[in-house]
């Protein structure tokens, strides 16, 4: 059973064992979280792997995406299943990917917003969550997850009632191992923004993944101050005809004091934590 360290004198050991040792690095292998923005293109798939062995998809880009670039990423890291699946909201650019990932993975659990769309693309999703036997559970505010490895995993949104716009209502997820707290957005706009802040759950990060492709209908500085990241990952399509990422957003990131990375211009983005501290590792 995973155990949560007592983070403090964990790091201090690291820093011993660096300076002593000069083998924190290999050593840190296995103790490590990461979380990989994988380049779709004018979409969103963020795969998540804890130190523990869990692996946790949220998203997977549209349909090309999901067959072209997350089933052989996937496979190239060896993964044999998906302990979940999280679908932040019905729209192709991300879910679209999700059906050839299920058809080629076993999964342990869907996570999802729960909101009635009825594209074709999702009809046929959920009729092969339900072929398949998947668990489905519907993520709401305050909701925290036991994921083996993490400190915490704990849905900052949607809460209900739910706001108008499949976006707005995105599941919002904020996963903590030990001093690094990743926030991941979806969707979501300015008006489910302003709800997260009103709430009491804790929403400050070292890392943000910015929401909505950096529209500048999403970001705003309010927000921003109040998470307060370091770093900021925007997945978004080279030369997309929507403008994205918004040169507004990219302003406010700016203020908020964040270092921005895009998959638009360096692919498939890693960030990689002992605990202690991380860093941003550019794919190969």
């Amino acid at each position: 059973m995973y155990r949560k360290r007592n983070w403090t004198r964990f790091c201090r050991l690291m820093v011993l064992a660096a300076a002593v040792l000069l083998v924190a690095g290999t050593w840190a292998q296995g103790h490590e979280l990461l979380i990989h923005f994988l380049d779709v293109g004018q979409g969103d798939s963020i795969l998540i792997q804890t130190p523990a062995g869990a692996n946790i998809l949220v998203d997977a880009g549209d349909t090309k995406a999901g067959k072209q670039v997350v089933t052989p990423y996937l496979k190239r890291l060896g993964i044999k299943s998906l302990d979940m699946v999280v679908i932040t909201h019905p729209h192709f650019d991300h879910i679209g990917g999700l059906i050839p990932v299920l058809e080629t993975f076993p999964v342990g659990q869907v996570l999802a917003d729960g909101q009635i769309h009825t594209s074709r693309t999702y009809e046929n999703l959920l009729i092969l969550i339900d072929q398949k036997g998947i668990p489905f559970r519907l993520a709401r505010a305050g909701n925290k997850l036991e994921i083996p490895g993490l400190d915490e995993f704990l849905v900052l949104s949607p809460q209900e009632p739910l706001l108008k716009g499949l976006n707005n209502n995105s599941v919002v997820l904020a996963l903590t191992y030990g001093k690094t707290r990743v926030l991941l957005t979806g969707d979501i706009e300015a008006e489910a923004e302003l709800r997260i802040l009103e709430g009491d759950l804790p929403i400050e990060a070292n890392i943000l993944k910015v929401a909505h492709h950096g529209s500048r209908t999403s970001s705003t500085l309010a927000f921003l101050e109040a998470v307060g990241p370091e770093a900021a990952v925007i997945s978004a399509g080279a030369d997309n005809n929507y403008g994205h990422p918004h040169s507004e957003t990219l302003a406010n990131l700016k203020a908020a004091g964040s270092r921005v990375f895009q998959t638009s211009l360096v692919g498939t983005i890693i960030v990689v934590s002992d605990g202690c501290s991380y860093r941003v590792v550019i794919d190969d």
